[in-house]
């Protein structure tokens, strides 16, 4: 526990304006993205937005060396899909936009699922059983729960619909910087990691595969994909432990809390 960084009332206060920033980019981007846009398009546009409109940085840019606002995770791919002029958005794709934001020091990360025009049902079932997964891991989350909780409350109902969870890459702690911990696993067994205290802040994003769990990366040493080359989904926000439980910084003005 020594590592993790309990962030204070006034760092809180940062991290949620910089969590409410973020979920403007996607309001604003809900009425842009469509077919026949490049995912560069989306990633300038996406720039253009936090620099000149919010006057925030994005955060992903420079980072470990990557050189775009934002992922882009088309159909099969799992996570961390490079933007490109030449990869056009087609009717029936679905689409991982995962986008960081930084303002007065502190980082806020959040991705959301696009359906582009008509999608197969299967890619709706899978879009959507991952939103729910998301949330089951955040509807754990609470002083005295433990990450194992948010793990194991997301691969249940994951598997329970018939979809696997990708183990190679997890949640994290955020804050001053983008990764910090604790590392949240989307899958694993209840009552056991780390115990969460309030003022914990960190990421839930789980990566649901319509087959096989595992992945691959491709030569660009950025994309990661299925193996079997079947869909991806993945949803993200960024959390707050409080005292009786949780608060999502980067929750949308479409979103409401689920009724537990």
């Amino acid at each position: 526990m020594s590592n993790i960084l309990i962030k204070s009332p006034a760092e809180i206060l940062l991290m949620r304006n910089a969590g409410q920033l973020l979920a403007q980019v996607f309001t604003e981007l809900d009425g842009f993205i469509k077919a026949g846009l490049s995912t560069m398009d989306i990633n300038d546009f996406v720039g253009n937005y936090i620099v000149q409109t919010l006057h925030a940085r994005p955060a992903s840019k420079g980072q470990y060396g990557y050189q775009y606002v934002l992922n882009s995770s088309v159909n099969e791919v799992v996570c961390h899909g490079v933007p490109t002029a030449s990869k056009k958005l087609r009717d029936g794709d679905i689409v991982n936009i995962d986008i960081t934001l930084e303002k007065d020091g502190f980082i806020a990360d959040s991705s959301k699922m696009y359906a582009i025009g008509t999608i197969l049902p299967i890619a709706k079932k899978l879009v959507d059983v991952t939103y729910q997964a998301m949330w089951q891991g955040i509807l754990s989350v609470k002083p005295g729960a433990t990450t194992g909780d948010i793990g194991h409350a997301i691969q249940s109902y994951a598997e329970k619909h018939g979809f696997s969870v990708v183990r190679e890459y997890c949640g994290h702690g955020i804050g001053r910087e983008m990764h910090e911990d604790p590392q949240i696993l989307h899958f694993g067994s209840a009552h056991t990691g780390i115990t969460l205290k309030e003022g914990m802040t960190f990421t839930i994003e789980p990566m649901i595969n319509q087959g096989t769990f595992k992945t691959k990366q491709k030569n660009d040493g950025w994309t990661v994909v299925t193996r079997d080359k079947k869909l991806s989904a993945q949803w993200e926000h960024t959390l707050l432990v409080t005292s009786t439980g949780f608060e999502v910084l980067t929750l949308r003005n479409e979103e409401t809390l689920p009724v537990t």
